[in-house]
């Protein structure tokens, strides 16, 4: 529709849009909540969720000279901003998961999140207890179990040769 990607084949549909995509695939499978004050709660987590995530992402594009302050900046706020945000939501209804007590888009999300934050630096996550619970709950699922093993489509953090390539394809 835009021309760009990414753009999804489902159910008869092309979809485009990272959000409309992954809230649809959310709603089909019953991980969006039950309501809209639960849909709203999810969407706020992956908000904020998506704020981290934007600057481990960004990571690799970092000039040399700026990388030590950036990964400074990421570790700072993942233990003083978002970890202990989210930690706080587990803590406060005492429920597996972040909203309505079930597996959500949100907490698979921030799983995705914890391990890359872990690529970053593996000893961010030791003081936030709750937070590894669920990442090991959530990583014992079968289908992300699955997922996460050697050769799946769980794709490493990009290395500096697949970086260059993908500067040249899209024009960096």
């Amino acid at each position: 529709m835009f021309q760009q990607v990414p753009m999804v084949e489902i159910d008869g549909m092309k979809l485009v849009q990272t959000r409309a995509i992954l809230n649809y695939i959310a709603s089909k499978y019953n991980l969006y909540g039950k309501d809209v004050k639960e849909r709203a709660l999810i969407d706020m987590y992956i908000e904020g969720m998506t704020d981290l995530n934007e600057m481990i992402l960004l990571l690799p594009l970092t000039p040399p000279d700026q990388k030590d302050a950036k990964v400074a900046l990421i570790k700072e706020r993942t233990t003083n901003r978002y970890f202990p945000a989210f930690e706080k939501v587990l803590k406060s209804h005492g429920q597996d998961y972040l909203v309505g007590n079930r597996l959500s888009r949100a907490d698979i999300q921030l799983v995705e999140l914890l391990y890359e934050v872990e690529e970053v630096d593996p000893s961010l996550i030791a003081n936030f207890p709750l937070l590894k619970a669920l990442k090991t709950r959530i990583s014992n699922l079968p289908a992300v179990k699955k997922f996460l093993q050697p050769g799946s489509q769980r794709k490493p953090p990009i290395d500096a040769k697949k970086l260059e390539e993908a500067k040249k394809i899209f024009k960096f």
